[in-house]
């Protein structure tokens, strides 16, 4: 593990905000589907990104990196036939959950064998509600006493599809990009309130995008109707900013001087927006344009923070909470328990070892603030989770003592650039060993 010391220096500058990685997949995998070539520019490259990329090759996609329109940025021309078939045998989706849950339905309308792989905590996080899809249609498949690697053998059904509202709306998802290739209606059933609902409104907009209709009958459960044989259109599209990207940089000017967010988009529909609404109403300095944010140092408070629809963004909320004046409590988040690691053990155990005052909860935490400040000379860990890494270094920057953090290379799942971007707002780090 790569280790550095980061010593306290308050944060100033500008950051052009990476592009959103949740749309990045959805993006890529919509412009794969297509019959003919697409170019999908605005790419901040990531291990999350590269396995999608896998994945879609090894399924008989063309992708192809060119040149971008935008200063350290990627281009991806993609030129796809308007059906999937298994090139490879496989593919290897990292640690990349969306990657894995996205393509787990593409591989069952292929008709022929498909394994997908998986590194680190992805082996094991639960795919539960496909394997009882699978057992519904007695459609084959293996795995490895439940965990990696999962091989499909069969062809996935038109039909009704029931999931329950607290599973991951990575399923959901998975099954928007798959059901409008087969030759049959089908109809995906919520049966109870849609947790993370957001992430599911993007597929919808993007599919959208690509030329597919899907009748969003709405209501508490919600209701998809989509149509079969449907076709994707190949289109030339930007990807939009990332605003869990941005949620660092927002906490890491308001816990030290003023950090410029460029680049962002208001009418976004990713929700981790919140942290703008949330920010704010625990007294946060913020100040917009259309397409920028700023945060200035600020004093803040304690607030009740929803984790149901942003589960991104609660570790580096967790460190604005804990140098905020009184008691801030974050509700419904156990989801945050099976993500790269256990977030809610991990972000509670680091900054306790920085000098917070966190209770962990089954759902939830309870963040006693500390306005005067963390005192930091700690040795902590990353967790191999790129979130809490980044929410680690935003916390050490502001505390009175340095504070030697394992694991930085974790960054690399979603935003490679990071150090540098931390360096560049007056981050102080050095390597060790």
């Amino acid at each position: 593990m790569e280790k550095v010391c980061i010593f306290p220096h308050k944060l100033q500058g500008e950051v052009h905000v990476p592009s959103s990685k949740s749309m990045g997949h959805r993006e890529i995998i919509c412009a794969g589907l297509a019959n003919g070539r697409s170019i999908v520019d605005n790419i901040s490259m990531s291990k999350d990104i590269e396995a999608t990329i896998r994945c879609l090759r090894a399924m008989g996609v063309v992708v192809v990196e060119i040149a971008s329109r935008f200063p350290e940025r990627k281009a991806l021309m993609i030129t796809g036939t308007g059906k999937l078939y298994a090139k490879e045998a496989g593919a290897d989706c990292g640690e990349s959950g969306s990657t894995l849950r996205f393509f787990i339905p593409l591989a069952a309308t292929l008709g022929e064998p498909f394994t997908l792989e998986g590194h680190g905590k992805l082996v094991s996080r639960p795919l539960q509600a496909y394997y009882d899809i699978f057992a519904e249609q007695q459609l084959a498949y293996s795995n490895n006493e439940g965990e990696l690697p999962l091989t499909v053998n069969g062809v996935l059904k038109a039909g009704t599809y029931k999931l329950p509202g607290n599973v991951s709306s990575q399923y959901v998802s998975g099954l928007l990009f798959a059901l409008p290739l087969l030759e049959g209606d089908s109809v995906i059933k919520i049966t109870s309130p849609l947790e993370s609902a957001s992430y599911v409104d993007m597929t919808l907009s993007c599919l959208k995008k690509y030329g597919i209709v899907i009748d969003n009958v709405g209501g508490a459960h919600r209701e998809y109707r989509i149509k079969g044989k449907q076709k994707y259109t190949a289109l030339d599209s930007v990807v939009e900013a990332d605003w869990s990207q941005a949620a660092f940089w927002l906490v890491g000017g308001s816990v030290g001087e003023a950090i410029n967010c460029t680049g962002v988009d208001f009418s976004s529909l990713q929700g981790d927006k919140a942290i703008v609404e949330i920010m704010e109403r625990m007294g946060a300095k913020l100040e917009r344009t259309e397409h920028t944010v700023k945060a200035c140092h600020a004093a803040t408070t304690k607030t009740v923070i929803d984790a149901t629809n942003c589960p991104d963004i609660i570790p580096i909320l967790t460190v604005l909470a804990a140098t905020s004046a009184g008691t801030t409590e974050i509700i419904n988040a156990g989801r945050l328990r099976i993500k790269e690691c256990d977030r809610l053990a991990a972000i509670t155990t680091e900054l306790n070892k920085m000098g917070a005052d966190i209770e962990e909860l089954p759902e939830g935490l309870v963040i006693h603030g500390k306005p005067e400040g963390l005192a930091g000379d700690a040795l902590v860990e990353a967790w191999n989770d790129h979130r809490i890494a980044m929410s680690v270094a935003i916390a050490a920057s502001a505390c009175r003592e340095p504070v030697v953090l394992e694991g930085t290379e974790s960054v690399q799942k979603s935003y490679p650039n990071f150090w540098k971007d931390f360096v560049a707002v007056g981050g102080r780090i050095e390597a060790i060993g």
